[in-house]
Parts: structure tokens; sequence; C-alpha cells
């Protein structure tokens, strides 16, 4: 193949048509009309001499090449998208840019006011777009429809880049006339009624259920590694109503200890460390290889993880 003769925009639709996976969509995505795309799809099987996609009973499905081709295809428009970008650098103290981040209830809990607070000082006109991980897929920060994800992840997308913004080790909240303030131990954390806390996933949520351990998350699996097990009473995604009912003289919530010390002023509450050890968790960002090397982008990674040193320092 002379490679003089590939049109990019072809790897451009060919990019779009693997992740829709359907030609109207695909089409509409990229702001042209149905047969235009289906012309292109034509173009682009008669360019790697492979059908790409096929009809099958689930649908549109990609072919063992049209596989092989697509993180090939998504390198190739990153590099270009690199090339192409303005080198100009940007102006924080004039921009009026909306960034769009997904950001865990933790991490908006304990990141945000101080992201905001910098944001006054040096770029007064910029906007935050926040949003939860319930609103967003892992499909959108690929396509750079949201600018980066701040959360705890299992498991993310080779593809993307990440860094670590902060470690944090684990705390227990707790009103200060529970009856476990006499002796908080082990035996009396496992007999008390405890609050659950999401570890917030991407996409939309499902109900818990509170014999599901594996799915429990860090303090639940790290008891399982003891052969023991904690009697959960409420479970909910949002540490700040967590912490409220950690009030309520009968029960205990065990989070972040970030998100717990937000409450050290409170002379309702007691912030104890946990009688048994809990794996430390890392707070990271992600984003997508096509915001990689944008000037404003690459401003506002460098502002949140500025903060998460203060922070940790």
């Amino acid at each position: 193949m002379n490679i003089g003769r590939i049109d990019l925009n072809l790897l451009t639709y060919l990019d779009v048509l693997l992740r829709e996976r359907n030609v109207t969509r695909a089409a509409s995505q990229l702001g042209i009309s149905q047969p235009a795309m289906s012309n292109s799809l034509r173009r682009l099987r008669v360019m790697f001499d492979d059908p790409l996609l096929v009809r099958t009973s689930e649908g549109m499905t990609p072919t063992e090449r049209a596989e092989q081709l697509k993180p090939v295809i998504r390198s190739v428009l990153s590099t270009v998208d690199k090339a192409v970008q303005p080198q100009k650098s940007f102006d924080s103290a004039s921009s009026e840019r909306v960034f769009r981040i997904m950001a865990s209830d933790y991490a908006e809990s304990t990141l945000l006011r101080p992201i905001l607070s910098r944001l006054r000082q040096e770029a007064p006109g910029v906007i935050l777009d926040i949003m939860t991980p319930s609103d967003v897929t892992f499909l959108d920060v690929e396509q750079g429809k949201v600018d980066m994800a701040i959360n705890r992840f299992d498991e993310i997308p080779e593809s993307f880049h990440q860094q670590t913004i902060w470690s944090d080790n684990f705390a227990c909240l707790f009103s200060v006339d529970n009856p476990i303030m006499q002796d908080f131990s082990l035996d009396s954390y496992l007999q008390a009624q405890h609050i659950w806390v999401s570890k917030t996933g991407m996409g939309v949520g499902v109900g818990m259920n509170p014999g599901d351990v594996q799915h429990l998350g860090w303090v639940d699996e790290a008891l399982t590694r003891m052969k023991k097990n904690r009697r959960i009473s409420v479970f909910t995604r949002h540490y700040q109503s967590a912490m409220l009912l950690a009030e309520e003289k009968d029960l205990i919530v065990t989070i972040p200890e970030r998100a717990a010390r937000m409450q050290k002023d409170n002379p309702r509450l007691v912030i104890k460390q946990p009688p048994f050890r809990i794996p430390s968790i890392d707070l990271k960002m992600a984003w997508s290889p096509l915001l990689h090397h944008n000037p404003a982008h690459q401003w506002m990674r460098r502002l949140i993880i500025s903060i998460g040193r203060e922070l940790s320092a």
C-alpha cells in the first residue's frame, strides 16, 4: 500500500466505527451523512482488504484484523493530534475554559475545595463541571468528552494516561457517645453496627448485597483475609452522608483518613485508627491520550498534582 495515498480522515472514521460498531451512530458523531459513512466503510474495506465489521446476531462485530488495527489506529491519531496541536502556552489568567472532571465522592470531598481555591487565584475565569462516576463511562473519557477521571481505579483501559495524586490510609469515625469508646478493639469493632461507603466505579451503580464480600471493597476484603466479617447496617454512596450518620451513637464508618480528618473539629465525633490493618489506597487521575498534549489540559493536571503534593506534605 502506498502510504502517500492514505486518507487520514478514513482512519478517523475507522476509529469511530470500531468504537460505535454502528454506521448510523458513527456518522452522527462525525457529523456526516449515513451514506457518506457507508461509502467510507467500503473504501476502508478495500484499503485493508478485510471486511473490518460484519453483521452478526449481536450487531456489527469487528473482525480479527479490525481488533488488531484498533490500538494502532488510536496511536496514529494520537500522534497526529500531537503534531498539529498549537504550541502556544495556556493563559490561565484569561481563560474561560470549561474543564469536565469525573470525581468520586471521596475525591470531590477532599480535593475539590483546594482546587477551587487555587483556581480563584490563578484562573478566575475557568469553570469546573464536576461529574459523578455514574454520569460517565470509560468511553466518554477515551473520546475526550470528559477531561479526566479522578477516582480509585481497580483497572482502567491500557491506552489511558494516569498519575497518582496521593496515597491514603483508613480511619474510623464514630460518635463520642458510642459505647465502643470504652473498649475500641477488634472484637468490639466486629460487633458494632457499620456504615459502608461505596468504592465507586464507572458507569451506572447497582444495589449492594451484604453477603457479596468480593464486591464490598478494601475494608471487608481486609477482614476476609482474617476470616472475619463486620455487621453492615447502612449502605451509602456519599461520604458526607456517611460522616453525618456516624454521629448516631450506635454506628461506625471506616473511610479513607483524608475524608475522616475533615471532621477533626467536630466535637460530636471521634477519629480512631482501625483495630486491624487495611492496605492503603491510591487516588489517581486518568485521562485520554487524545488530550495528553493539550496545553490547557497539561496546566490543569500540573495544578491538581501540585495540590495533591501540598496536601500530602
